[in-house]
């Protein structure tokens, strides 16, 4: 997967955003970042100076790394990074390897799903969820497209918008979602979900629900795509970079995540009369679950 560029690092892993930016860093910042990456629970105590002789370079660049990461100063990037570590195994830590025993394989995955899920959560624009709702509330239906590990997201969004009076479908033939584009109109509402946002059928459906007159609501970890240029809401979802075949997909969990927060949100806005109702259809789920335990 290629590496996209994510402006500015905002999340609150230090460690990822080191990760990120190195590149793009000064040689001398480079080297800061090479022995941070590859030790980090080294430098949780150590001094500016000692960073320093670490990194083979002067105590002035090593401030001036501090703040090129988006830390105020030495100390605040030692709180950060704790920080960071105290979330768990960070990415560049997480590879799995073909010796690892079953315990550290378990270990390793929970420990990048949770490291990735923190950082879409700082990354996740929550005005851009407001927008979606807003969107949402005024559909006359919805359209949930998605392929592969998407598509689940889909079907996942097409169990629990019908819950808010919302007619709605999650069609994974590829001629249906074709035809369900080419047929929307003014009113419906597209809700196209791709993590790359290179997905070409995706963006093909996106811009046929836009020219009948659908709004598009777009749910992707790569807002710089074209698939942005053919949506009215862009739900950005960015989770870590990954392309270790062993790891497991974090962005469609992450994605998952989203769809509840969006639902919950639609919920809240419909008062309590339409939340009364849900509690009822609960509670006819329960009894017949009950019933079925024999």
């Amino acid at each position: 997967m290629q590496v996209i560029d994510r402006g500015p690092a905002t999340g609150s892993n230090v460690i990822e955003n080191i990760r990120l930016l190195t590149p793009g860093l000064r040689k001398s910042d480079r080297k800061v970042a090479e022995i941070v990456l590859a030790d980090p629970e080294r430098f949780i105590n150590a001094t500016i100076a000692e960073t320093a002789e670490a990194a083979g370079v002067s105590q002035p660049t090593v401030i001036r790394f501090c703040g090129a990461i988006g830390c105020e100063g030495f100390q605040d990037f030692k709180i950060k990074l704790a920080q960071s570590l105290a979330l768990g195994t960070p990415a560049t830590h997480s590879a799995i390897a073909e010796d690892d025993t079953s315990q550290q394989v378990a270990t390793k995955i929970f420990n990048y799903t949770m490291t990735s899920l923190d950082w879409a959560r700082h990354k996740l624009d929550i005005s851009a969820i407001d927008r979606a709702v807003d969107v949402i509330l005024d559909a006359t239906h919805l359209e949930f497209f998605g392929f592969g590990a998407s598509a689940i997201v889909a079907q996942d969004a097409q169990q629990k918008f019908p819950l808010f009076g919302i007619p709605c479908n999650a069609t994974m033939d590829s001629h249906q979602q074709l035809m369900a584009a080419s047929m929307m109109a003014p009113g419906s509402v597209a809700v196209a979900i791709s993590n790359t946002g290179t997905t070409r059928s995706i963006i093909e459906l996106s811009r046929l629900a836009r020219e009948q007159g659908a709004k598009v609501i777009a749910i992707t970890g790569s807002p710089s795509t074209a698939l942005i240029n053919y949506s009215d809401v862009v739900i950005n979802v960015e989770t870590l970079d990954n392309t270790d075949v062993f790891t497991p997909t974090t962005s469609r969990i992450a994605a998952l995540a989203v769809v509840d927060i969006v639902s919950t949100l639609v919920a809240r806005r419909l008062g309590q009369q339409h939340n009364d109702r849900l509690v009822r259809m609960k509670r006819h789920l329960a009894q017949m679950r009950r019933n079925e335990n024999f």
